[in-house]
């Protein structure tokens, strides 16, 4: 599962990491600072591919339930079991996308005594994830979710799931600008539980302050928010 996460990197970093050719300098990059809590309906930043080369874009952390689905939570998580079929289908097939990220908290514990766990990698880690645009009270608004699987090391000492992340190379198929076919969605979904369980093995954790339990509350640019505590 994946209900926080931080991204610290500057624009600058990102373009380096995941743009080839430099990229194409938008307004909101003049703004982007990073953040260190990056929670459900906030902004955050992707990359993706329309088949003209990658860019990164701002977009918002949530999904649109259908009209028949009950209100509660955002959507903001998507299962690697269910992304070929049904819901996730159209998406997963022609607007995948990655979402950059320093880290992701978890938690411990009984409620109103939550212990928050910082969980990361070496360097910035390239979460799956999907992308599309909707409407989003009465806007056009660009949205993603990010792809989780079930965890294993550090992440399974903390939650059952966790984000699916890419390495390198599986991070340039997945966001190949093509539209899978059957045949394409079972070859990429191979290639993504592969990748984020290699990636998976590289991650630990450790505990952050409780500062991190409330998202309305923690200063996003204050960087203790994950630094580790004793």
């Amino acid at each position: 599962m994946c209900g926080r996460f931080a991204m610290d990197a500057h624009t600058d970093e990102l373009v380096r990491e995941f743009v080839a050719d430099g990229g194409k300098p938008e307004d909101w990059w003049r703004s982007w600072r990073g953040s260190y809590s990056i929670a459900p309906t906030d902004d955050a930043v992707i990359v993706r591919d329309r088949g003209e080369g990658r860019i990164l874009e701002l977009v918002r952390w949530d999904w649109q339930k259908p009209a028949n689905r009950p209100k509660g939570a955002p959507i903001v998580n998507a299962r690697i079991e269910k992304l070929a079929t049904g819901f996730w289908a159209p998406a997963f097939t022609a607007a995948r996308c990655v979402v950059p990220m320093s880290g992701y908290f978890e938690w411990t514990g009984e409620k109103g005594d939550k212990t928050p766990h910082f969980l990361h990698g070496d360097g910035i880690l390239a979460a799956a994830g999907l992308t599309w645009s909707m409407d989003v009270h009465g806007e056009r608004v660009r949205c993603m979710v990010i792809v989780t699987r079930g965890a294993r090391d550090a992440g399974g000492e903390v939650h059952d799931r966790m984000p699916a992340f890419l390495t390198p190379d599986a991070l340039d198929q997945w966001l190949g600008p093509v539209k899978l076919d059957r045949g394409g969605r079972e070859n990429m979904l191979a290639i993504l539980d592969e990748s984020s369980a290699a990636v998976a093995s590289t991650i630990t954790q450790f505990v952050v302050d409780r500062k991190a339990n409330n998202s309305r509350t923690v200063d996003p640019a204050d960087p203790s928010v994950i630094a580790p505590v004793a």
